[in-house]
């Protein structure tokens, strides 16, 4: 009996968890759009052309790219958006690196997404975003306690009912509930 009991429990958790952390208003879903309602891998929306483009051919400004790009990741179109974001005229842009840690770690691509989480913070260590975000690849990697580390900055800079905070915080107990 305990055998099922357990399993049931880790997937009530989990249900919770994921619930708990799209259900905050302070950092919703992107609505789609023509991106990633009618372009297919490798293209974007030009509302000019009225037309799917190549995403090279692109002449979005980096607030499009940002949000473009993250439309395309929450869609799973990591690599789309990788090839979005690079093409960004401020590389440094806290936001434009955090969605670059993001895609990346998404695909698969942890290192590179911890060094672009970083480099956001450099830029701005008050980010809360790519702290819950760069928390949730230390979970990944199986590093429960530098995620404790970012969660406890982000309740230092911004508060423990932010959607930063909710959101890592049920990622690691998760995590926990997994053992």
């Amino acid at each position: 009996m305990k055998m099922i009991k357990y399993p049931l429990i880790l997937l009530m958790s989990l249900l919770l968890s994921s619930h708990l952390a799209f259900a905050a208003d302070d950092e919703p879903e992107p609505e789609p759009t023509q991106n990633t309602k009618v372009c297919k891998k490798g293209k974007v929306w030009d509302e000019d052309k009225r037309k799917c483009i190549k995403i090279k051919n692109s002449q979005f400004t980096d607030d499009q790219i940002f949000q473009t790009a993250r439309e395309l990741a929450y869609a799973d179109r990591f690599e789309d958006a990788i090839t979005l974001l690079n093409m960004a005229a401020n590389a440094d842009d806290p936001r434009i690196l955090n969605y670059l840690g993001f895609s990346n770690r998404k695909a698969g691509n942890i290192d590179l997404a911890m060094e672009y989480y970083s480099r956001a913070l450099v830029q701005d260590p008050d980010y809360v975003l790519a702290r819950s975000y760069m928390g949730q690849g230390y979970v990944a990697m199986g590093k429960d306690e530098l995620a404790r580390e970012q969660l406890n900055e982000i309740a230092i800079r911004d508060s423990r009912s932010s959607w930063a905070y909710r959101s890592l915080a049920s990622t690691l107990n998760a995590s926990s509930a997994a053992y």
